[in-house]
């Protein structure tokens, strides 16, 4: 096995934490993937991974040569694309990245009809709730909400999404609809801990902003658990527009306090940056910002 395939090996053991999922995922002998990486480890003169009956981990060095691995095979990758044509039909895996609810309500969708047209491309979707780093978790595509950082990334903006607070109908009937941020201390609170937990909710009140830090009497870790409590009637929450969307659309839920929200957060579409986006990651991308820049929960038409 020439060194090329052992550093495949090497990445897909990492990957998948044992090599015997790493030979079946390269359709090798257990062995045969023991050896290649162990050749590769007198080559570099280090071990990579301490061996126990029980787990593979890797070593300080390879983690290292972890991420130098990944950038070798893709940047084979863009080479072979290049020498295929701009014009290649998209095929290989494709990695993605999204926030938990955001993924499921939207990217989950845009990639199952993404996979159906182009039945050469696989792909695996990782949806937390925290940043991912796209070169040290070998992911090709992330969806940020917020503001982004100066980085080496390609960035598609495809909309803008609120935060905003809501309640049922039937909640404000009974304890009264809240006319100014300061009211909300009357009221009973459930906080968000996936979403800005601790921190302030921020408001702009004739020009300014004003930052309340809300006493909950409820703290949930998850959105959508948040979503589903106070869509039983019974409290008042902030999450991002689109979170509350479907509910909002149907009368579930109603939006208060609208007049003081701050500046909505911009959604973007993200991807790394190479001599050649391979062909699925560039497909992909196009598919998925032409769908999102055509929903209105994510970019509302101007008023």
């Amino acid at each position: 096995m020439d060194r090329l395939q052992a550093i495949e090996v090497f990445v897909r053991v990492a990957d998948l934490g044992g090599f015997a999922a790493a030979a079946r995922a390269q359709n090798i002998s257990p062995p045969s993937a023991t050896r290649a990486v162990a050749a590769l480890e007198d080559h570099l003169g280090a071990p990579l991974f301490v061996r126990t009956t029980r787990s593979v981990r890797l070593t300080e060095t390879g983690r290292r040569f972890l991420e130098d691995g990944r950038r070798i095979l893709a940047d084979l990758a863009e080479a072979e694309e290049a020498a295929v044509g701009a014009h290649a039909a998209p095929r290989g895996e494709l990695r993605l990245t999204a926030p938990v609810l955001f993924g499921g309500m939207y990217v989950a969708p845009i990639l199952a009809d993404f996979l159906e047209a182009y039945p050469d491309v696989t792909a695996t979707a990782l949806f937390l709730d925290r940043i991912v780093n796209l070169i040290d978790e070998g992911q090709d595509v992330a969806v940020r909400i917020g503001e982004l950082p100066d980085s080496s990334l390609v960035a598609r903006r495809v909309g803008a999404v609120r935060r905003t607070l809501f309640a049922t109908p039937s909640y404000l009937r009974a304890y009264g609809t809240p006319r100014h941020p300061s009211e909300l201390a009357t009221h009973r609170l459930v906080e968000a801990g996936a979403f800005g937990g601790g921190a302030s909710w921020e408001f702009r009140v004739d020009g300014r902003y004003l930052a309340i830090r809300p006493t909950p009497r409820l703290r949930m870790n998850t959105n959508d658990a948040v979503r589903e409590v106070v869509a039983s009637g019974w409290g008042i929450s902030r999450l991002l527009s689109y979170q509350i969307a479907p509910l909002v659309a149907n009368g579930t839920l109603v939006e208060i306090l609208t007049d003081f929200e701050p500046p909505p957060l911009p959604v973007h579409v993200i991807h790394r940056e190479g001599r050649q986006v391979s062909a699925r990651v560039r497909a992909f991308v196009d598919f998925m910002v032409g769908r999102l820049r055509a929903d209105p929960s994510v970019n509302p038409p101007r008023e």
